[in-house]
This record gives structure tokens, sequence and C-alpha cells, in this order.
């Protein structure tokens, strides 16, 4: 399936739309992530290891959540909200696609040994992703936000 069907699909279930771009979403966004983040520190500090990772990889999920909506995207969908981070704001993705498998192994799968060294290191990319992330929100604009629209617009448009 190429990008623009499985954006088309997306946007024909409503799970991929633009919306009015809103702050009080945004930042309710941000403290999801942000609760999610200490979450899984406690968590790792209580050896909690596989659920760590769920709400580490989660604290990055609702930080990109909260990016969208300043702009103003609806994405119901964790692999489209991966790809639009790359396609649409050229954001590399690739500690938030590798917290997704890590949070998909440990959350459906029952044959992996799980290291603390390496939930350490999964929170640390989480805290990476997200500080670049809110960087880049905080410096985004009216101009900038258009021009992601006008580029979401353009993603969403039938072929």
């Amino acid at each position: 399936m190429k990008k623009s069907d499985f954006f088309s699909r997306l946007q024909e279930e409503g799970k991929l739309q633009l919306v009015p771009p809103s702050e009080e979403i945004m930042t309710s966004y941000l403290k999801k992530s942000d609760s999610h983040h200490i979450s899984a520190k406690l968590l790792l500090e209580n050896d909690r290891l596989e659920e760590s990772v769920s709400l580490a990889y989660y604290s990055m999920y609702y930080m990109l959540l909260s990016l969208f909506f300043r702009v103003g995207i609806k994405c119901e969908n964790h692999s489209a909200g991966i790809i639009l981070l790359k396609e649409l704001f050229s954001i590399d993705n690739s500690l938030i696609s590798y917290a997704k498998k890590e949070r998909i192994d440990k959350q459906y799968y029952v044959d992996f040994k799980i290291m603390k060294e390496e939930v350490e290191e999964l929170i640390e990319a989480a805290e990476i992703f997200n500080s670049k992330i809110l960087d880049f929100i905080e410096k985004l604009n009216s101009e900038k936000i258009a021009d992601f629209r006008m580029k979401m617009d353009v993603l969403l448009k039938p072929v």
C-alpha cells in the first residue's frame, strides 16, 4: 500500500484530518507526555521494566500529538503519526520508531528478556525526543503553522 493510499484510507475513516489548531489540547498532551515519562522512571526504579517501556513510548507519542494539535492535525494512527513526523515536519523519527517497536515487543510477546540498561536507554531516548519536539513546538509561529497545514492539505488530497 502506498503512503498516499494509507493516508487516504485513514482520512476516509476520520482518523487523519486537519482540525483547528488547539493550544488547549496541545497543553493537555504535553501534560500527559510528562506524566507518562515520570511514571516510566518510577516503574524503572521499582523494576517494573515491561510497563516502563510502554510508558516511555507513550510519553513520546503524546509529545507527537501535542505537536500535531499545535498545528491542527488529528491523527489517530501511531504509524501514520510517526511517518508524518518525518514526511511533513522533516524531523528524525528513528527514536520514536524504535520505542514503538520495543513497546509492541514487550507488550504483546513473552519470549524476550528485558534488561534494565535497555529500559534506561529507552527513557533517555524519550527525554531526547521529547526535548526536540518541545523545542520545535516552541519555535512555531503562525506562518510556519500555515505552511505545515498547507502541506498536510496537499498530502490528504486524492491523487
